[in-house]
């Protein structure tokens, strides 16, 4: 880590030389010095990183190291905002402007004389430090050597904090005999509530098997209603119950009734009773430590004679034995991986699925009899092992000896913390900042990608490769990280794009103690007592206590705030300022006006409003030169002022809502208005979602100037704008996502005059009416995703659609005005997912056999003539899902369990219709049909396939 840190000073350095910035004598002789040391320094500090986990001496130089570093950072940014207010302040003219220059003049040549000052103390440490360094020689020789092997008996770890969700479905090993096990207790039983106990040790794979159980299919056809409850030791009770009210009117699809918010806990647990009372319900309760965090639901969830049953995780065995016995369960004590099953998991995690190499198998295996059957200890060591050269036997001799050297002693908590930390180790300097950075976020937050990708590259964190962007880059270091098991996917999108990810449990507090130990970041809670005046990024996980007017914060770079549930007010928490700080996030606050303490803030690369109640933005913002981000989506601002052209570096300009009930509407998307030369931001690459009904088509003609654009979104389209527009996207030959939408529903959106389409467009999406199909829409090798909505089409658009070579998803709402639609034999081969709603005279669909070979999701909606399911649909072996959604009576009728069409869809595991009645969705499957019982289907907000469109499409 002070590797890091010492580059990214390096680089100040250079950036300062190169550009000639007027340094007083003292100043650029310190720093010319400074550098110097620093680099003859870099090439050793790789390796103390590395060997400071175990050598006290050495972590305290490095520590040294790394702290002068962040100071002289902090000196030479102070020096240069002296220069910036020197050069851009204008003191007027005559005697008074003078005298006003002169003033500056001897000010700043005070501070200048203070900062070459500064600077001499600090090259003074740092001879001492090469004093030390000289020391320790030695000590580095000796590392090339290698640390000695360990070759006593294996030891056994025990617990760590937190379970994860390590696994790929591909990736799972030894779970089938506990799965089934589980399964049959929830099935067979008593029609009682029961519950069913899941205990294991930590990172034994608890919540991977119980999470398996959860989305077995049959398991899902059994209970109507599920939920899935997250305990944590910090869990609040009120918290818990509010979240379980949350999901279980999702699972019954209905609206959450606002009076929610404000119930006390025992309105909570009486609307769960009432919720469950006459249902079979599944509720999973996941990480339970102690057995009042139990005692404390239990009241909640009724023993209903309907055979409901709870499952709880805990890697407590007597709170597994306990509430067995008590409320008349089971408990299963999960077992570590036998044999055979370990290396399986390990090769495929270390080898890609290959076979170990036979020179390679005496090392492996004895690398994996010290993780004795742990899923995440093998997991981790194995992911590591994957980025060694499997011809280089020696790279992989180091980690088996560097591991025996790590496993020693009985401490078993510790030395799974160990084990892990080789996973940190391991990574090049570039990867730590970004791993380290993932303890910013609460226990158990979804991380979104896009948002972690821009945090890094504000960060710095992000080296320039050619031929890609910093955030490209940033992604690689996503997927490395994903790839070493480190992180995890939590969602994904229908076309395989990572959405959000997480972090398990136990890697989150290793890396929270690494971070704090290295004073990268500060994490401050209500229980927090200590304030930290040398915090470099400090993450507010709560409101935090305005007491102390004294407070510093000096070096402060990156201010996040999560869960604050006052206003928060920058200029009451930190009265010294904010001088130095690159990232604000103030993401899903209550913060209700725009903070104008910002517009000081020069080095703000990274600004996010999103989710706030934020109207307006000042004309000052146009002070931000160094603003990268700005983040405004789903706020309330509509409007941006002319000042923020000045923004030359900005990359990302993000304005819009979307605005769902039951169905999509087409003002349902709201964006912004943009001033007329939006073409001098030519940095931006997504601009989302701006108006372009003005100016006479000046803003169309503008946007073919920023050849940056990954991602484009325009509303209020006119058809006299199309020829404009089309030689505009023309020009941006990076474009990855396309939105468009016409002015008003029946506006033409006119895109004929593309002869040559952005060829790597993956995402396109048109909300407007169309005379013809664009020509070029087929011909787009790159695309994805497709959405055509009020299209209002007289010819059958799957005619050319068909050929789109890559296409995964396919929306379609009002597109077509004829009465039958036919999916060739030969088309949509690569289609996931297809969605067709309110086709006002479709009257019959036909599915060749041959046709959308790898569906997985249809959903009908609204199309009022059909009174037939898809002619053909039993040729679509691989569709998981059929969802109906306010379709005629008669069409449903044909599909009940003694229908005359029933057989078509019985290999489809989850058939079911769903009707926008009374301000919520009511679902009904087609075995509640038969009797005329209505009985609402249980949603999975862990599973994508059980989303419904509304949710998964938006």
């Amino acid at each position: 880590m002070a590797e890091s840190s010492v580059n990214f000073l390096l680089e100040k350095l250079a950036t300062l030389f190169e550009k000639d910035v007027h340094l007083f004598g003292g100043v650029r002789e310190e720093a010319v010095y400074l550098r110097g040391e620093l680099e003859r320094m870099k090439a050793f500090l790789r390796i103390a990183d590395a060997l400071q986990e175990s050598d006290e001496e050495l972590k305290v130089w490095v520590k040294q190291l790394r702290d002068i570093s962040h100071e002289t950072e902090d000196i030479l940014d102070e020096y240069t905002l002296l220069q910036g207010h020197d050069h851009d302040h204008d003191h007027g003219r005559g005697i008074f402007g003078s005298l006003c220059r002169l003033g500056c003049c001897i000010k700043n040549a005070k501070a200048c004389y203070r900062i070459g000052s500064k600077l001499q103390a600090i090259n003074s440490r740092i001879k001492e430090i090469c004093e030390v360094h000289k020391r320790l020689r030695h000590k580095f020789r000796k590392a090339e050597q290698g640390p000695g092997s360990d070759d006593s008996a294996g030891n056994t770890w025990q617990d760590c904090r937190g379970d994860a969700l390590l696994l790929d479905k591909s990736d799972l090993v030894g779970l089938d005999e506990p799965k089934n096990q589980l399964v049959g207790w929830l099935f067979n039983g008593s029609s009682g509530r029961e519950v069913v106990s899941l205990a294991g040790m930590g990172g034994m794979g608890k919540t991977t098997l119980a999470k398996q159980v959860y989305d077995d299919p049959e398991v899902k056809k059994h209970f109507e209603v599920r939920a899935w409850i997250t305990v944590n030791r910090s869990f609040k009770f009120g918290d818990l119950l509010k979240d379980m009210v949350q999901q279980l009117f999702k699972a019954i699809r209905r609206r959450i009734p606002q009076i929610v918010a404000n119930m006390n806990n025992y309105q909570l647990k009486t609307t769960i009773k009432e919720l469950l009372e006459n249902r079979r319900y599944l509720v999973v309760l996941d990480d339970v430590w102690h057995l009042y965090e139990w005692d404390a639901i239990k009241y909640a969830l009724p023993s209903n004679g309907c055979g409901s049953r709870i499952m709880l995780t805990t890697r407590n065995a007597d709170v597994a034995s306990t509430t067995g016995v008590l409320s008349e369960g089971k408990a299963y004590n999960l077992k570590p991986l036998p044999p055979p099953e370990s290396w399986d998991l390990f090769c495929r995690k270390a080898f890609q699925w290959n076979k170990c190499p036979p020179h390679l198998e005496e090392i492996c295996k004895y690398i994996l009899r010290k993780c004795e059957g742990l899923p995440l200890a093998i997991v981790a060591i194995s992911g590591v092992l994957a980025t060694k050269d499997t011809r280089r036997i020696d790279e992989w001799d180091m980690v088996r000896r560097s591991l025996g050297a790590e496993i020693e002693g009985n401490d078993k908590l510790k030395d799974l913390k160990k084990v892990l930390s080789l996973s940190f180790n391991d990574l090049p300097y570039y990867l730590k900042s970004c791993f380290l950075y993932l303890s910013i976020f609460p226990e158990d937050h979804l991380i979104e990608r896009m948002r972690l990708i821009r945090l890094w590259v504000a960060e710095g964190f992000i080296e320039a490769k050619e031929g890609k962007t910093l955030e490209e880059v940033a992604d690689d270091y996503l997927h490395e990280l994903l790839n070493r098991s480190l992180m995890q996917v939590a969602t994904t999108t229908p076309d395989g794009r990572v959405k959000t990810c997480r972090i398990h449990d136990l890697l989150r507090e290793i890396i929270i103690s690494k971070s704090r130990d290295q004073n990268f970041t500060t994490i401050v809670k209500e229980q927090s007592l200590q304030w930290f005046e040398r915090a470099r990024r400090l993450s507010i996980h709560s409101t935090l206590q305005i007491g102390q007017p004294n407070r510093s914060v000096s070096q402060l770079r990156s201010l996040f705030m999560f869960g604050a549930s006052e206003k928060p007010s920058i200029s009451k928490l930190f009265p010294s300022g904010l001088r130095l700080l690159n990232v604000l996030d103030l993401q899903n606050s209550t913060l209700e006006k725009f903070p104008v303490e910002v517009v000081d803030l020069y080095y703000l690369k990274y600004l996010s409003l999103r989710e706030t109640k934020v109207k307006t933005v000042p004309r000052s913002i146009g002070r931000l030169q160094n603003l990268e981000t700005l983040d405004l989506k789903h706020s309330n601002v509509n409007q941006l002022p002319v000042e923020i052209l000045k923004l030359q570096r900005l990359r990302h300009l993000l304005v819009y809502q979307h605005e769902f009930v039951s169905y999509e509407h087409f003002h349902s998307k709201k964006g912004f208005k943009v001033m007329p030369n939006i073409g001098v931001l030519q940095a931006l690459q997504k601009l989302c979602f701006i108006e372009v009904n003005q100016d006479g088509g000046t803003i169309i003609r503008e946007l073919g100037k920023l050849n940056q654009l990954r991602r484009l979104g325009l509303l209020k389209l006119r058809k006299e704008d199309g020829k404009a527009l089309c030689s505009s996207i023309e020009k941006l030959t990076n474009l990855r996502a396309l939105s468009i939408a016409s002015v008003e529903e029946d506006e033409i959106i006119d895109l004929q005059h593309l002869p040559s389409p952005p060829l790597l467009l993956q995402r396109l999406y048109m909300r407007g009416r169309l005379d013809a199909l664009p020509h070029w829409i087929p011909s787009l090798p790159s695309l994805v995703r497709l959405s055509l909505k009020w299209s209002q089409l007289k010819d059958d658009p799957l005619i050319y659609l068909r050929y789109i070579p890559n296409l995964v998803q396919l929306e379609l709402c009002q597109v077509f005005l004829g009465d039958r639609l036919c999916f060739r034999a030969d088309g949509f081969r690569k289609l996931k997912i297809l969605s067709m709603d309110k086709f006002d005279e479709l009257r019959c669909i036909e599915v060749e056999m041959g046709a959308m070979a790898s569906l997985e999701k249809l959903s009908i909606q609204r199309c009022k003539l059909l009174e037939n399911v898809p002619s053909g649909i039993e040729h679509l072996t691989k569709l998981k899902v059929l969802e109906f959604s306010d379709m005629p009576v008669d069409l449903m009728k044909t599909i009940r369990t003694d229908g005359k069409d029933n057989w078509k869809v019985s290999h489809i595991p989850e058939v079911y219709s769903t009707y926008w009645r009374e301000g919520g969705w009511e679902v009904y499957s087609i075995e509640s049909m038969t009797d005329g019982e209505y009985c609402p289907l249980p949603s999975n907000p862990f599973s994508n396939e059980l989303k419904t469109r509304w949710k998964s499409w938006k």
